[in-house]
This record gives structure tokens, C-alpha cells and sequence, in this order.
């Protein structure tokens, strides 16, 4: 039996070998190579000079570094917050009120998932421009004193582009949390409704507690989303202006391909990743504390 068991167990390794091969391959040998760049100054062209921890000092140190981990932390407000909360009234809604055409309603709203980031982009810069769509519209309905040049102005910028992730991840999240909520049993809902409870305190009783594991699901999705947007702000905003929208993502980019300072394009993509995972992980224990609790 013990022979048999050992057996079975090198056969399952031969099973998940090549995928395992294709994961070190494309994922963990760049990340290795990506901390081992990160010790040094290289411009991608020369022989690299060894600098050690200094390409992480200018991470902590580097204002223009810093600012861009803040507005990643600000993106994740409208990125996973925002869209969590209108999901979660959304899909209480629509479970409550057995909405007809359901099905056609996840369809459409999950339809900017499928859509590739840089159109989406493309189409909100228009939107966005000083004679674009939003500002005629706010023209016409007598709120002309609000129209501005949404991406060009210091104060505006990175909200806009916040918005256009809230737009992009409220779908996601609202099906996820319809598909958590479908789940539930309306007996729950017929004893809290005995008890008196009125909608609110159902959606707290009995919704909320339900879609716990949904809620992990879709905070990590969003939250990896937010902490890695490129394509958007690449697209609408170039960073700019001045560094208003610079994120990680974006200074990887900036600092290897346009500075040449591959070494420190190493670093941020090394902190970036570490942050992503603390958090992902975060999330990920908080969501099996709530589950098993």
C-alpha cells in the first residue's frame, strides 16, 4: 500500500510538470531576474554597476516615487471600494426584487470586462476632452461652471481616471456578488422578515454575511487592478500632468524604456509586487477568518 502511495504521488508530479515548467519559465525565472537587476544601475546598453540597496533607498526616499505608490493607493478607492459598495447594493437589489431578464442585465453590465483596457481608454480620453461629450453635457443641462479639461488639470486628473476604474470594475464585482447572493436560501430571508426586519437589516443579517467569500474574491481582483493599471493612465494621461497620475506601473515603464534606469525600473517592480501580494494575502486571511467564523 505505502508503495502504491508513493507512486501515485510521483505520477501526479509528472502530471503538473509542464505546467510547472511554463509557471518558472514565464513568472518565477523574470521575477528572479527582476530582483537581481534591481542591485544594479544599468541603462539596458552597458556592462551594470553594482549599487545594492540603493535603488530601494530612492523608492522610500524619491518624492516623485512615493507620490506614485499614493495614487495607487488612491486608485484602489475607485478601483475596489467604490465598486464594492454600489455592487453590493446592486446585487441585493436585483436578488431581492427577482428582476426579469437578469441573466441580460449580468451580460451587459459585465460587458467592459471583455473589452480591451487601452479602447476603454481611448474612448474616456474623448470623452473626457475640454469639447468632448461630459463637458457639452454639462453645458446643456445649465452646469457649464463644472466643465473643465478633466485630464489636464492637476486636481481633476487622477479622479477622472479613478472614475473611468470604477466604471470598468463595478460590473465585475456586481456579478460576483449576484452569483454569491443567488446562493442564499429565502428561508433566511422569511425568518429575518418575521423577526420584523426591514431591508436594511436584512441586507445586513442575511446578505452581506452570505457573500463574504464573493466580497475576498472580488476585493482581491479590484485591488490587483487598481495597484497594476498601466494601459489607462499610459493612454489618457502619460502620468501627467506633471506626475498628478503617475502610478507603479507606469514609472516601471517610464524609468526603463524613456530613462534608461533599468536598475531602479527593477526595484519598483520588486516593491510593487511585494505590496500587491501583502495585501492580496491580507484580504485572502481576513475573507477564511470571516468564512469559518
Amino acid at each position: 500500500m505505502k508503495a502504491r502511495t508513493t507512486r501515485g504521488s510521483g505520477l501526479g508530479y509528472l502530471y503538473v510538470a509542464p505546467a510547472l515548467v511554463v509557471y518558472a519559465a514565464f513568472l518565477l525565472y523574470p521575477l528572479g531576474r527582476s530582483v537581481q537587476l534591481s542591485f544594479y544601475d544599468w541603462d539596458g546598453l552597458t556592462l551594470g554597476r553594482w549599487v545594492g540597496l540603493a535603488n530601494y533607498a530612492d523608492v522610500l526616499t524619491d518624492d516623485g516615487l512615493r507620490g506614485a505608490f499614493g495614487h495607487a493607493l488612491v486608485l484602489i478607492v475607485f478601483y475596489a471600494l467604490v465598486p464594492l459598495c454600489v455592487g453590493l447594493v446592486l446585487a441585493s437589489i436585483l436578488n431581492r426584487a427577482k428582476v426579469r431578464g437578469l441573466p441580460f442585465f449580468r451580460t451587459v453590465v459585465f460587458l467592459p470586462q471583455v473589452v480591451a483596457a487601452v479602447v476603454i481608454a481611448v474612448a474616456w480620453r474623448r470623452i473626457y476632452a475640454p469639447d468632448g461629450p461630459l463637458n457639452s453635457l454639462l453645458h446643456t443641462v445649465g452646469l457649464g461652471s463644472l466643465a473643465r479639461a478633466w485630464l489636464g488639470e492637476y486636481d481633476a486628473a487622477l479622479p477622472a481616471v479613478g472614475f473611468v476604474g470604477t466604471w470598468f470594475e463595478t460590473g465585475l464585482v456586481t456579478v460576483l456578488l449576484l452569483a454569491g447572493a443567488s446562493r442564499i436560501s429565502p428561508e433566511l430571508y422569511e425568518a429575518v422578515r418575521l423577526d420584523g426586519a426591514g431591508p436594511v437589516r436584512e441586507f445586513f443579517a442575511v446578505t452581506l454575511p452570505s457573500v463574504r467569500g464573493e466580497v475576498a474574491v472580488a476585493l482581491t481582483l479590484t485591488v490587483i487592478a487598481a495597484l497594476r493599471t498601466f494601459d489607462l493612465v499610459y493612454v489618457t494621461t502619460r502620468g501627467g500632468p506633471g506626475t498628478s497620475t503617475s502610478v507603479p506601473s507606469y514609472e516601471v515603464y517610464h524609468r526603463a524604456f524613456e530613462l534608461g534606469k533599468v536598475g531602479s525600473a527593477a526595484a519598483v517592480g520588486v516593491c510593487l509586487t511585494v505590496v500587491i501580494f501583502a495585501i492580496s494575502l491580507a484580504i485572502t486571511r481576513v475573507g477564511d477568518r470571516d468564512a469559518t467564523s
